[in-house]
């Protein structure tokens, strides 16, 4: 739901108001009344009845009020009942109902679940959305039970077989979503285990979710492989998500063959929902025609779900590729670019997309085997809470890993274990939560990490909230130094006489380490000497943060009586940047030798280099200043993620955006960093000009929301690479960058420049409807 939730964020921004609605719960509590007026119209409501609320209750009810704005586009009323208030008969009057929610269906109950199976948005949603579709969804077990399956559907409808290794995860909403509002177009089949597996040679034991196409139904105009009595099938190849499913089955619609009578080079590349897959080229000539359609057609089916393939007819008077050349591909984001081969067997063919298959499925192998080894790969998949991990976590939900290099605080030793050392750094989990179980082994892996390094006046603990929850619940004015815990997993950083300070990082082991070692420093370090001073900018304060890039802002004050804005802000920098200070007549010859009015702060952005720092003026308050800092420190060519958003819709500036989309290969990173480095060039080479727009880029892949948000700026997917000029202060014109046209740094400036001379028109603004996200 974050990207869904990025999606919305965007659109208001752009909108520039914010309804009463959007500030209203989405748990509804109904009156005893209510619920029967609305049991009795039969429409189906998903209800929790409140009978006293435990911590663990109020766990749940926040994840119910998070279900209920996703329920609703399936026509599922959420609420609850307080049976404290008024009694509903059967429902309020049995203890042992403390812990089930109900689903009513045709005015009446339709069927209940334990909390335990209900434990989180992802699960309360596919558990629903399972009872609903259980007529419509089949259950296979053995071979055998899928080939009668496949006997009832020839001829009539297409399989979408999902394997999920343990229901109720992000993977198993993301079949019951698709399979929703696809139903009745597919025959959807769920497998959790069982014989059937070794069929379609998937190990039993495999965590990974997957999703196989069976083409059962009758494809006219093209030859199909049924010469046995199994239907084809097709592997979605890509990990399984609500958008990547959805994307999958659009493609299993394409054309299997395409047939067209243009040079390959003036060939439109795949158009939206397509604009993702290769395409391949095979020509055809006159005399072997009907021989080259049936070679195309089998290559075709061996590319399914790979690439779309299109022959070539060279009677032709527009095909001019010489006649050496029998085949040609184009990749996704390479835009009119065609690349041409002599192939002696179609195998070749296949090769150029099988080895990019086999790389991909070694590579997730190889996080499997050794999470937390690439911490962005590692920060990414955690932000989305990645379908592997959920599944790992929910089939070893039973194991805890081994605890012996961090200490378990309770009620009981925490104010006595905080005491003991100079930084504490405290984990609150649940064991029941996929993301709380998957930080808590990265938690863990730093731990031992430092203890490694001998960091020995770090303490790394854990609470276990599920179990402690008094403790995660203790309200303000106890003796605990921070407020109760609502998120999980969530990190405190505890120093003694100090408030304690959130870990607002990824939640990846190198983001924690990394953060924890700048904590130790002090903040702001006082700088007593210009030796001090210049090894504070050019030197690590300890040899595990060599391999980081470090930000630094220094401040030069006149007298120690001006610093506690600084001092404060420093606080706040904690962990987050290196922070120094120098006074008196130390400041003074600073600021001469640097040609800086005192007092000042000087930003020193890892980006950047030391010898060019930004200069601010010393705001009169702490929050002014870490506004400026902040600020100071973004990068100037940033990408767009869920944790950066608010900070870059502060600063109130018109958003250049580019949406670059998934790379496939190591060539697709290329290009995509190509790009982001020519719109620095944009920014660079516009100097003043520039200052005026925020140049920012959107990955596809790894924010799916800017799909949508693409396509309501421009009306529909344009091709990829898109730029776009938005949140413009004159109004809420939209200006799309010329599709297909190289965006080039001087091309780019000459578009802003008559965006800005009024002699561009502007895309069209029609507002997307936000719910279709």
């Amino acid at each position: 739901m974050m990207w869904m939730c990025v999606a919305v964020f965007l659109l208001w921004m752009r909108s520039g108001r914010c309804t009463d609605k959007a500030n209203t719960s989405d748990l509804i509590e109904y009156t005893a009344a209510d619920f029967y007026e609305k049991l009795h119209s039969g429409k189906m409501m998903f209800i929790y009845f409140e009978h006293q609320v435990s911590p663990t209750i109020s766990l749940f009810l926040v994840e119910l009020e998070k279900s209920a704005e996703a329920l609703q586009d399936y026509g599922v009323l959420v609420g609850k009942v307080n049976c404290n208030k008024e009694l509903v008969y059967k429902y309020c009057s049995e203890e042992r109902l403390l812990h089930t929610a109900f689903l009513f269906r045709g005015g009446k109950e339709f069927l209940s679940f334990g909390l335990d199976t209900i434990f989180d948005v992802n699960s309360i949603v596919s558990e629903v959305l399972f009872a609903i579709l259980r007529d419509e969804i089949k259950y296979v077990h053995t071979d055998a039970d899928l080939l009668a399956m496949e006997k009832a559907a020839r001829g009539k409808k297409d399989i979408v077989l999902g394997y999920v290794c343990s229901l109720g995860t992000q993977e198993h909403r993301s079949i019951m979503e698709t399979a929703y509002v696809y139903g009745s177009k597919y025959q959807f089949i769920l497998i959790t285990g069982g014989p059937v597996l070794k069929h379609l040679g998937v190990n039993e034991s495999s965590p990974l979710s997957r999703v196989w196409f069976l083409h059962c139904r009758v494809h006219s105009g093209f030859m199909i492989p049924m010469t046995s009595e199994r239907c084809p099938l097709t592997r979605m190849r890509k990990p399984l998500s609500t958008l990547s499913l959805h994307s999958f089955l659009q493609l299993m619609e394409a054309p299997l063959v395409t047939e067209v009578y243009d040079d390959p080079s003036s060939v439109q590349p795949p158009q939206f929902p397509y604009q993702q897959t290769p395409q391949v080229f095979l020509f055809s000539h006159p005399a072997t025609e009907h021989l080259d359609l049936d070679t195309a057609t089998t290559l075709a089916w061996r590319l399914r779900g790979l690439a779309l393939l299109l022959l070539v007819h060279r009677q032709s008077p527009a095909v001019k590729t010489p006649d050496e050349y029998n085949a040609a591909y184009r990749l996704p984001e390479k835009s009119l670019e065609v690349k041409y081969l002599t192939l002696n067997s179609l195998d070749e063919v296949l090769v150029l997309f099988a080895d990019q298959e086999k790389d991909e499925e070694e590579e997730d192998d190889d996080e499997e085997d050794n999470e937390g080894v690439d911490d962005d790969e590692e920060d990414s998949h955690f932000g989305k809470l990645d379908d592997e991990i959920a599944a790992a976590v929910f089939e070893n939900r039973g194991t805890l890993p081994d605890m012996d290099s961090v200490t378990q605080l309770t009620s009981d030793n925490f104010h006595s274990a905080v005491a003991q050392s100079s930084l504490t750094v405290v984990l609150f989990y649940l064991k029941w939560d996929a993301v709380s179980m998957a930080f808590l082994s990265s938690f863990i892996e730093v731990a031992e990490r430092l203890a490694d390094s001998e960091v020995n006046e770090v303490q790394m603990s854990v609470v276990d909230c599920g179990e402690w929850t008094d403790l995660c619940a203790a309200q303000p004015g106890s003796a605990v130094p921070f407020q109760p815990i609502t998120a999980f997993p969530s990190v405190l950083f505890l120093h003694p006489q100090h408030p304690a300070q959130h870990f607002r990082g990824m939640l990846g082991s190198e983001a924690l380490h990394r953060f924890i070692m700048i904590s130790r420093v002090a903040s702001p370090v006082l700088l007593s000497t210009l030796e001090e001073a210049q090894s504070f900018l050019l030197e690590v304060p300890h040899p595990e943060l060599a391999g980081y890039q470090l930000d630094r802002v220094v401040g030069l004050f006149e007298a120690q009586a001006q610093t506690a804005a600084f001092t404060e802000a420093a606080k706040s920098l904690r962990g987050e940047a290196l922070t120094g200070l120098l006074t008196d007549e130390l400041a003074e010859k600073w600021a001469a030798d640097h040609s800086v009015d005192l007092p000042a702060v000087l930003v020193f952005p890892s980006w950047r280099t030391h010898t060019h720092p930004f200069t601010l003026p010393a705001s009169s308050t702490a929050e002014e200043l870490l506004t400026h800092i902040n600020t100071a420190l973004l990068h100037p060519m940033p990408e767009l993620t869920v944790e950066n958003l608010p900070s870059f819709f502060l600063l109130g500036k018109a958003l250049l955006l580019l949406f670059v989309g998934e790379e496939e290969d190591k060539i697709g990173r290329r290009q995509n960093q190509a790009l982001v480095k020519e719109m620095r060039t944009v920014v660079e080479s516009g100097g003043e000009k520039m200052e005026r727009y925020l140049a920012c880029w959107i990955h596809l892949g790894r924010t799916p929301a800017g799909m949508s948000i693409l396509g309501s700026y421009v009306g529909s997917m344009p091709p990829l690479p898109a730029l776009v000029l938005t949140h413009l202060p004159s109004g809420d014109q939209i200006y799309q960058y010329p599709p297909n046209t190289p965006i080039v740094a001087s091309s780019v400036l000459h578009w802003l420049q008559r965006v800005e001379d009024g002699t561009e028109s502007p895309t069209d603004t029609k507002e997307t409807d936000v719910s279709a996200l």
